[in-house]
């Protein structure tokens, strides 16, 4: 198998699973999702049909990953953060198969209990404060917070939020890599 299930785990057919991953107590994935090499899995965790997850994704309990989503390497999904993936539910109304996608691009982290809206994207290393409801695209490197989510700073790639100097540069703290600041994007020097 190459990969770990806890015995209460429900693994449908057809799922792709890599080396290495975990999937933990009383979580459930769905047919034909595929998840990359290393990631994590935590307990009561919902993976949906034709959901992609890379390697390293850690996904913490209670969370709920609907079709349409797609999350790129290095992904860190909070304890109970929600996807959503129609934009006009209603009861009466069956919209199955009219999902909206969300990529969530390498890097990004996503705090306990956020929402994150059908159809918006979120850059490569952005942050998502825990709660926050999230409406539109993020930025990379962007880091946001609030219902609605607003931006109100940037991040690195360790997680450390950027101070940025007149000249538009800053550095992370931990890492010692410096950024950019560039009409309203950021991008990390190489």
């Amino acid at each position: 198998m190459g990969y770990f299930a806890h015995e209460s785990a429900i693994i449908d057919k057809d799922c792709q699973i890599g080396e290495g991953t975990k999937i933990w107590h009383f979580s459930h994935l769905m047919s034909n999702c595929k998840l990359g090499q290393n990631c994590n899995i935590g307990q009561n965790v919902v993976i949906s049909p034709e959901v992609i997850l890379g390697n390293n994704v850690k996904v913490q309990n209670n969370v709920s990953i609907y079709t349409g989503v797609i999350c790129e390497d290095d992904v860190f999904l909070g304890p109970s953060m929600v996807f959503t993936n129609v934009i006009n539910p209603r009861s009466a109304v069956n919209r199955r198969g009219q999902y909206s996608k969300t990529t969530v691009k390498k890097g990004v982290s996503i705090g306990a209990n956020a929402t994150i809206v059908c159809g918006n994207d979120i850059g490569k290393y952005a942050f998502i404060g825990a709660g926050t409801v999230v409406t539109k695209e993020v930025l990379p490197y962007a880091l946001i917070v609030g219902n609605p989510g607003r931006q109100i700073g940037w991040m690195s790639e360790y997680g450390h939020r950027l101070i940025f100097n007149e000249q538009g540069q800053a550095e992370c703290p931990e890492s010692k890599e410096i950024y950019t600041l560039t009409n309203g994007h950021v991008t990390k020097n190489i």
